[in-house]
């Protein structure tokens, strides 16, 4: 027996854009942060939650496990189970489909599931060489052996590589993320100017969002153990324009990429989380369900060029519940960068594409623009890559129902060459 499965509520922090150090928080102090205030406006008894699970990608050597970890900070009993799920960047919707299989399934009846992730914390790393210079001196016997070892010291030794450089870099095909995206930015005829178009787009559409208190329901304030008080996405520029847009060089292919700092997500920190529950839980607890989660659907394809695996998964959603374009009124695609959205968008209305690599007859169709993150998304607001498959889904469903419209997919496409997908549907 399958059971509908609802998410009933949901709140996240805002996404703080990374600056020279390590921000004021780790995951588990954003993933309490968020969790606190969510679970405050609850009318049931946190007991009442069977499992807790929270996407996290790079995780803090003194937060191993930070589902547990937080779990226990937010006060939620030795007793309850807690885990952590990684899949790049679509870790925090991973713990949703998780929640989602358990709860359709029998075996649960509410979850707690979130994302968080702290990329200003990304550990600086050291070079392979250094760590065994390092080690024959820990071997070393004796001031011989030692000062024999010392002569191996070297200078770039004490030049650490940044770890989020390393992470972002695919190991098989040897590209970092931002190149997968001229690639697909080259196939599909992307050009600067409408990848900077694209995101200014993206500011003015958060910074009306925020303006006109569409985010309040779902964004938490967070405060610092300084006193501070962040209470916005501060990545937001209101007043991006085409002319500030157009002067960053290439990030990744000078002197004639598409992708740059300016139409790129930003690096970020930030934690999201859900409550997910039963028909059963819903009647017993007096919930008012924001979306009834559909399906969701996962697919691989060649990392290099990850940014199509939106549209793989989506149109697998699509196609086992008989749906086309039109049938979708809200879209939440996760901008990792302007060109790769922009393409997702182009093979969808490519009918040489759909039939040679989505297997259609013809072309999925066109999204339009008003239907496709229209508050915004991460090259505005930030991509904490753990946390950014929750927000989305979350967003989604707020979005949905501040215009009565019924039917929308959240999706992402994830480093390592996958994608992922979730439907809702208004209740």
């Amino acid at each position: 027996m399958i059971r509908p499965v609802y998410l009933v509520d949901g709140a996240r922090t805002p996404f703080l854009k990374a600056k020279s150090g390590p921000g004021p928080f780790t995951p588990v102090d954003l993933a309490v942060q968020c969790g606190r205030p969510l679970l405050a406006r609850q009318n049931f008894d946190s007991r009442a939650l069977d499992l807790v699970i929270l996407g996290c990608v790079n995780v803090l050597q003194d937060e191993m496990n930070p589902a547990r970890v937080a779990a226990l900070r937010l006060g939620l009993g030795a007793e309850l189970v807690a885990f952590t799920t990684q899949i790049n960047c679509g870790s925090g919707m991973q713990s949703i489909d998780t929640a989602y299989r358990y709860i359709r399934e029998g075996s649960h009846d509410m979850i707690l599931a979130g994302g968080a992730e702290a990329l200003s914390h990304a550990p600086l790393v050291l070079r392979r060489s250094a760590v065994e210079w390092f080690g024959q001196m820990a071997q070393a016997r004796g001031p011989a052996a030692q000062a024999k070892a010392m002569t191996g010291l070297r200078a770039e030794f004490f030049k650490p590589i940044i770890g989020l450089e390393r992470g972002l870099t695919d190991p098989i095909t040897t590209l970092n993320m931002g190149q997968t995206a001229e690639l697909l930015a080259h196939h599909f005829n992307i050009d600067r100017e409408a990848a900077d178009t694209y995101a200014m787009q993206s500011h003015h559409r958060l910074a009306r969002a925020q303006q006109e208190g569409w985010l309040d329901d779902e964004v938490m304030p967070a405060f610092d153990r300084d006193g501070g008080v962040h209470d916005h996405d501060d990545g937001v520029r209101p007043d991006s324009d085409l002319a500030g847009l157009s002067k960053p060089k290439p990030a990744f292919e000078r002197p004639h990429g598409k992708v740059t700092a300016g139409n790129a997500s930003q690096i970020s920190d930030g934690a999201s989380w859900v409550i997910v529950a039963s028909e059963d839980a819903v009647e017993k607890h007096g919930l008012t369900p924001m979306a009834r989660i559909v399906d969701s659907a996962w697919a691989a394809l060649d990392p290099s060029v990850m940014g199509l695996g939106p549209v793989l998964a989506s149109t697998l959603l699509t196609e086992r519940h008989n749906l086309g374009v039109v049938d979708i009124d809200l879209w939440e695609l996760n901008e990792a960068f302007a060109a790769q959205v922009l393409s997702c968008i182009a093979a969808w209305d490519d009918p040489d594409f759909c039939r040679a690599v989505l297997g259609l007859e013809t072309a999925f169709g066109r999204i339009e623009r008003d239907q496709l993150n229209i508050d915004g998304g991460a090259i505005s607001l930030g991509h904490p890559v753990g946390t950014s498959g929750n927000r989305i889904v979350l967003h989604l469903a707020n979005a949905m129902k501040r215009l009565g419209k019924k039917r929308g997919i959240a999706t992402e496409c994830i480093g390592g060459g996958l994608g992922g997908a979730m439907m809702l549907e208004a209740v």
